[in-house]
């Protein structure tokens, strides 16, 4: 009896070990698909990542009767599981910190700190992975898993639609959230919505009269390509938890370039950010030179930065230096730009 029991278990502690693996694994991969996404398919990774995160949350209490049962055999490496299990549900804190509305903490956002705590249990996660293995067993796809599984999946959305419903009947400011989860600030205001760069970028100070504008083999100043410009509504998403929408003054892409042999356009800063976007996507990008009718701010890409509506805001590069025509095709790059 006692080894049927022991046998019992370490079978569900299998079993939850698996099922954390998974939730875990697409929380993962619809974090990296929300946190890349300025489309409407945003929603769908958003929803699918809040789920497979309350499924975590669900699974938790299992977890937790089989780390201690580890820890009354002292088995080696059971400090770094649990490790990883506290790191995993303080991620998933910020995470709901978040979305009921609470943006800024200090010098860093809820979605910041939500983010960087679920790359600190990628290493953690890696080494139980390989300290412990947890393979698939044939007995382990039955009738009666599927339906534990589908319950999981199940609980996880029944919370995501209990929160959201929350949120709206008490009118939190996570109710106001876009389809990306980010937050409204300083929309239509120049001087409101924040000054970010991506991780180690700097303002630089840039004499306008100097500075020019290489496109396919031309150079542009400053007050060329403003005598250009038109008007455009465009909105900024920022992966740091915000979006603004702002009303920029610009020059479409297409109408600078003298001609489209490529397979893709870098785009490249004064600080040495850049990232590449397919040829085709030049009529649907703006070089801009004002934002609110007013010059932009420095900290804001003065003299002149990217508008790329329906992308998130690391791919509007700021304090534009040039944009070249290159053979080396746009999928060619981190998707995340690693400085």
């Amino acid at each position: 009896m006692r080894r049927d029991y022991h046998y019992s278990g370490a079978m569900a502690g299998r079993r939850t070990n698996l099922g954390l693996l998974a939730a875990m694994t697409a929380a993962f991969a619809t974090g990296v698909a929300a946190y890349a996404l300025g489309t409407g398919w945003n929603r769908w990774a958003t929803l699918t990542h809040a789920i497979a995160g309350f499924a975590i949350v669900l699974l938790a209490p299992w977890k937790s009767v089989v780390a201690r049962r580890g820890l009354r055999r002292r088995r080696a490496g059971t400090s770094t599981s649990i490790l990883l299990m506290a790191v995993v549900l303080i991620s998933l804190a910020f995470g709901i910190m978040h979305s009921w509305g609470v943006w800024n903490l200090g010098f860093l956002t809820a979605m910041q700190l939500h983010v960087g705590t679920a790359l600190v249990a990628i290493p953690l996660a890696i080494w139980h992975l390989v300290a412990r293995p947890q393979k698939l067993h044939r007995s382990d796809l039955t009738r009666r898993n599927f339906l534990r599984t589908g319950a999981v999946v199940a609980g996880g959305g029944a919370i995501v639609i209990a929160t959201e419903g929350t949120i709206k009947a008490l009118d939190l400011l996570g109710a106001r959230r876009r389809f990306t989860g980010s937050h409204e600030r300083g929309s239509f205001d120049p001087d409101a919505f924040p000054v970010t760069q991506w991780l180690n970028d700097r303002v630089p100070e840039v004499e306008v009269g100097s500075w020019r504008l290489r496109v396919g083999g031309r150079a542009w100043s400053w007050a060329e390509l403003d005598a250009l410009a038109e008007e455009i509504d465009a909105t900024l998403d920022c992966t740091g938890g915000w979006y603004s929408r702002q009303r920029w003054t610009g020059v479409r892409l297409d109408r600078l370039l003298r001609d489209r042999e490529g397979a893709s356009l870098a785009v490249s800063s004064l600080t040495g950010y850049g990232r590449r976007f397919a040829v085709a996507e030049a009529r649907r990008l703006w070089v801009a030179t004002r934002v609110g009718g007013g010059e932009l701010a420095s900290g804001h890409g003065y003299p002149a930065r990217l508008v790329a509506p329906g992308r998130r805001g690391f791919w509007w590069v700021k304090w534009l230096d040039r944009i070249e025509l290159s053979d080396v095709p746009a999928w060619r790059q981190w998707p995340f730009p690693p400085t």
